[in-house]
C-alpha cells in the first residue's frame, strides 16, 4: 500500500514541478520581449533611431514645432514616454524642433485659395486645414481669416489655418403649373422668378373626324365653317399645353424650363 502511494505522491509532485516549469516559461517569453522605452529628447534623429533599434524599437517623426529651448532639429517631444515597458517593435512617436522662429507669418486675407497656398508654401509653411462658409456679398474662393493671424510670434507650429468663402448655394422653388396660361404671361412669370426660357415647340393638332356623308334626298344640311390651321411658330398668346420640368417637381434658381404651346 505504500509503495502506491509513495509512486502517486511522486506523480503529482512531478505533474506540479511541470505545471510551474510551464508557467514560468509562459512569462519569461511574454515578459522577456518587453523592452523599457529610453529617454530620447535632445538627441539628433539619428541618435534617436540608433538607440532605439538598439532596443528594438522604431521611431517616427509625425510632427515639426518652433522652439527656443530645443536646438533645431533636435527631437523635442515622444510617446510612449521615457519608462515606459512596451513590445519589441513598437513604434515611438517623436516631434521634432524646427528651433526658434525665423519666418515671418505672411497675410493671406483676400487673397483666392490657390494663392494664399503658395504664398504660405514659398516661406516654409504648411497648409494644415480649410473651412468654407457662405458670406453674401463675398466673391467664392477667397480667404475670409487666417490663423495664426499675420506677423505672429512665439507661433508653435509652422501650420496655417484658412478660412475660404464658398459660393452660395442657388435657391430651390417648387415647379408652378403653366399648363392653360399664354406663352406671353408664363415668359415674364419666368423672368420674375429667376428661370430661364428654353425651347418652345408648337404641339400638333388634335386629330378629327372627317363629317358623316349624307345619303341622298336628305334634307339639306347646314355647312360647317372650316377650322383654321393652327400657327406654326409659336406667339405670346399660344396657350401652354405641356412643360419641362412637370408642375410640383423641386428646381434650383435659373432653371430652364421648356414649352409645348397651342
Amino acid at each position: 500500500m505504500k509503495p502506491l502511494f509513495r509512486i502517486v505522491f511522486l506523480a503529482l509532485a512531478m505533474l506540479l514541478v511541470a505545471m510551474v516549469s510551464g508557467l514560468m516559461a509562459m512569462r519569461f517569453a511574454i515578459h522577456g520581449q518587453e523592452v523599457q522605452v529610453p529617454g530620447i529628447v535632445g538627441m539628433t534623429p539619428a541618435e534617436a533611431e540608433r538607440t532605439l533599434a538598439g532596443l528594438g524599437l522604431e521611431m517616427n517623426v509625425e510632427r515639426q514645432y518652433y522652439s527656443p529651448q530645443i536646438p533645431e532639429g533636435r527631437i523635442m517631444m515622444q510617446l510612449p514616454m521615457p519608462g515606459i515597458k512596451v513590445r519589441r517593435g513598437w513604434e515611438v512617436r517623436v516631434a521634432q524642433s524646427m528651433g526658434p522662429q525665423r519666418v515671418s507669418i505672411p497675410d493671406v486675407t483676400g487673397e483666392s485659395e490657390r494663392a494664399a497656398e503658395l504664398n504660405i508654401r514659398r516661406r516654409g509653411l504648411e497648409l494644415s486645414s480649410t473651412a468654407e462658409i457662405q458670406m453674401a456679398g463675398m466673391p467664392p474662393n477667397q480667404v475670409l481669416a487666417q490663423s495664426p493671424p499675420a506677423n505672429a510670434r512665439q507661433v508653435a507650429a509652422p501650420r496655417t489655418n484658412l478660412l475660404i468663402s464658398a459660393a452660395a448655394t442657388p435657391a430651390a422653388f417648387v415647379m408652378p403649373s403653366f399648363v392653360g396660361q399664354s406663352l406671353g404671361a408664363a415668359t415674364r412669370a419666368l423672368q420674375d422668378a429667376g428661370f430661364k426660357l428654353g425651347s418652345v415647340t408648337v404641339a400638333p393638332p388634335p386629330t378629327t373626324q372627317p363629317p358623316a356623308p349624307t345619303s341622298p334626298g336628305a334634307g339639306t344640311s347646314t355647312a360647317t365653317a372650316p377650322t383654321p390651321a393652327p400657327s406654326s411658330q409659336p406667339v405670346p398668346a399660344s396657350v401652354i399645353v405641356a412643360q419641362t420640368p412637370p408642375a410640383g417637381q423641386k428646381v434650383l434658381s435659373g432653371a430652364v424650363v421648356n414649352f409645348e404651346v397651342r
